[in-house]
């Protein structure tokens, strides 16, 4: 029986699965994944910044595939004054965010993996924030506009560097545009994300999706972090990348 391939996982909160879904464990139960040894590297709060300087014990589990999904702190940086303080004094965060800082970390990541690993290398889009893509709001109109940008280098960076693409972004925005859905995302709130993850899944034990339900959103549990429905979305995506055959970079 020949070993199984591994998989590093690459990301922040949402790969770390501390308070979301747990898409990989949802990958690794599925019976046509036995054959893969799932590898966490998700790190909550980390920026694309912050993963430039932790590739080390990537490269040291000498993975057979590696998925990125990076992103979305950069953009809550650039658009939260109290995020980015916070994240700066957390993370010693030295960069400033910004889409060219974003694009030369990306290419940097997916430099070093593919010349130091023998690794199918895919990029994932990231998710909105928020679940009104058409907002007037000025803060939701901005952070469309920021995921737009992201997206764009990411699949950019993706076919330039002859990586996998994983389109979660676009399955996202389908399955938005087929449901009701439509709450903006306008603020960040430290209090409210320790009040859902420390007090109501804690220590009340409410499931994040009940959490998601008495926030009033349809994917999300805090119009960050995913649900159910909003995770089943990312595996979905990322299991067609699994399915593909390895050394399978170019394929956007």
């Amino acid at each position: 029986m020949s070993a199984p391939e591994t998989i590093a996982c690459l990301g922040s909160s949402t790969t770390a699965s501390k308070g979301t879904f747990k898409w990989i464990d949802e990958l690794a139960k599925r019976p046509q994944n036995s054959r893969f040894r799932f590898v966490n590297f998700g790190v909550g709060g980390d920026q694309s910044f912050n993963i430039t300087r932790r590739l080390d014990p990537v490269l040291q589990a000498a993975p057979d595939r590696v998925i990125v999904l990076i992103g979305t702190n950069d953009i809550l940086a650039s658009v939260f004054p109290n995020f980015r303080r916070f994240t700066r004094a957390w993370k010693r965060t030295t960069q400033e965010p910004s889409p060219a800082h974003f694009r030369n970390n990306l290419e940097l990541i997916t430099h070093r993996l593919r010349h130091a690993t023998r690794a199918t290398i895919a990029l994932s889009s990231i998710a909105p924030v928020g679940e009104a893509l058409q907002s007037s709001d000025a803060v939701q109109s901005r952070l469309n506009d920021l995921v737009a940008a992201y997206n764009g280098i990411i699949a950019d960076v993706s076919h330039r560097k002859g990586a996998y693409y994983i389109p979660f972004y676009e399955c996202f925005r389908d399955q938005l545009a087929r449901s009701s859905a439509s709450k903006p995302f306008t603020r960040f709130s430290f209090a409210a994300f320790y009040r859902d993850y420390l007090f109501r899944e804690m220590i009340l034990g409410r499931s994040f999706d009940q959490i998601a339900q008495r926030n009033g959103w349809a994917f999300h549990i805090d119009g960050i972090h995913l649900n159910t429905r909003g995770g089943r979305i990312l595996t979905e995506a990322v299991q067609q990348f699994l399915d593909s055959p390895s050394r399978s970079a170019g394929a956007v």
